[in-house]
């Protein structure tokens, strides 16, 4: 196995819900394939954008287990293993090796605050030990505006000096670009992704591995524009249409709009559901969103009948 198992446009998946509130297998497993047909690089389900901490375990391994019996490969997963309780952060990332999985995506425990970097080492020290597998390898997930749990320069260097050939780079979803930059300066070679395709093309320049991205579940083609030609002549344009897609997106509810975007490009109304405490955009907001995207010129491909259904 690669120690770098990822680059490139790595998608958070978007979860769907049926009608009573389960989630929705079916949508699921055809998402991610309209996914893979789009030329994502990796599907890091079960992050913030897959409402990840609104699922149970069993709702995450099952999802897990659909979309790999359906065909798509393990090896293109990243699956969010993260959680407060140690047990169920090591029974996830346990089950996601087992499945053949490329790595896991690992946010801090984050119930409590003011941990010090000496708790998150010896956290982060027991998945993996536990887990107890040469096949492991472990992206940390820095969100602290989500999180509250900061994820240190020094707490990476430890936990890359401890555990070299496992953990192997970071999300930085921190929105504060000398946060990467420092990362990228720090730690050549590690698999630094941004959070945001708005620094994709700052990344790519500063050595990093590319972006994982909750627009990658509706803009997947415009981000690889960019990451397939970032060293050429019209890199900075074509960094400047994604970013302007993502700006006018997240001038909404993040996640109640890419599902918005989804539900109507895809003609499937019933993606749009969210499990609460998140709400659906009204009918205003969703009007705008969509007409504020069309004035940009943003489309995005359809996807079969039988797959959205």
């Amino acid at each position: 196995m690669s120690d770098q198992p990822f680059r490139g446009i790595v998608a958070p998946v978007l979860t769907p819900f049926t009608e009573k509130g389960a989630v929705d297998q079916r949508r699921f497993v055809g998402f991610c394939r309209w996914l893979m047909q789009e030329g994502v690089d990796g599907l890091a389900v079960f992050g913030t954008t897959s409402e990840a901490n609104s699922l149970s375990m069993t709702e995450k391994t099952e999802l897990l287990d659909a979309a790999i019996e359906a065909g798509i490969p393990a090896a293109r997963f990243m699956p969010g293993t993260g959680a407060c309780a140690l047990p169920d952060a090591v029974a996830l990332t346990r089950h996601a090796v087992a499945k053949g999985c490329g790595a896991v995506l690992m946010l801090p425990p984050f119930y409590y605050k003011n941990v010090s970097d000496d708790g998150l080492f010896a956290f982060y020290s027991e998945v993996i030990q536990q887990v107890g597998s040469a096949a492991l390898r472990v992206y940390l997930y820095h969100i602290p505006p989500v999180s509250q749990v900061p994820i240190s320069l020094d707490l990476v260097a430890r936990l890359r000096e401890a555990y070299p050939k496992t953990v192997v780079g970071l999300k930085d979803s921190s929105g504060d670009w000398n946060n990467t930059k420092a990362m990228l300066e720090r730690f050549p070679g590690f698999g630094t992704f941004a959070g945001s395709e708005v620094f994709l093309l700052d990344t790519l320049r500063g050595g990093g591995a590319g972006c994982i991205t909750a627009s990658g579940n509706v803009n997947v083609a415009g981000c690889r524009k960019v990451f397939l030609n970032w060293q050429g002549p019209d890199a900075d344009a074509l960094q400047a249409e994604i970013t302007a897609v993502r700006k006018a997106i997240q001038a909404y509810p993040l996640i109640p709009a890419l599902k918005r975007i989804v539900a109507h490009y895809h003609d499937d109304p019933d993606f749009a559901r969210l499990r609460p405490p998140l709400q659906a955009l009204n009918a205003e907001m969703s009007g705008k969103l969509i007409a504020d995207l069309k004035a940009l010129g943003f489309a995005m491909s359809p996807r079969a009948a039988a797959e959205a259904a």
